[in-house]
């Protein structure tokens, strides 16, 4: 991964970094890599983040066909 750091700028490069290394999972690895998983709690949690891959995917064809409300834009406030 890589990050370029424009104009001495190391605050904007590492808020970058971070947000990439969010987007890639990499925290979420690295943070259940740092203690032992029992095979019967990774079986849960795997089956447990599928469910709720298979409902977020319902709920977004749902919103697309109009059965359910398109979810609120939130829109940010001018910068000053």
């Amino acid at each position: 991964m890589q990050v370029l750091v424009r104009d001495n700028n190391v605050d904007q490069a590492l808020r970058v970094l971070k947000k990439k290394m969010q987007r890639e999972g990499l925290f979420r690895e690295m943070k259940a890599r740092s203690a032992y998983e029992k095979p019967s709690e990774k079986r849960v949690r795997e089956k447990a983040e599928a469910i709720r891959r298979t409902r977020k995917l319902a709920r977004k064809k749902m919103q697309r066909e109009g059965l359910l409300p398109m979810p609120k834009r939130v829109v940010p406030a001018a910068r000053a």
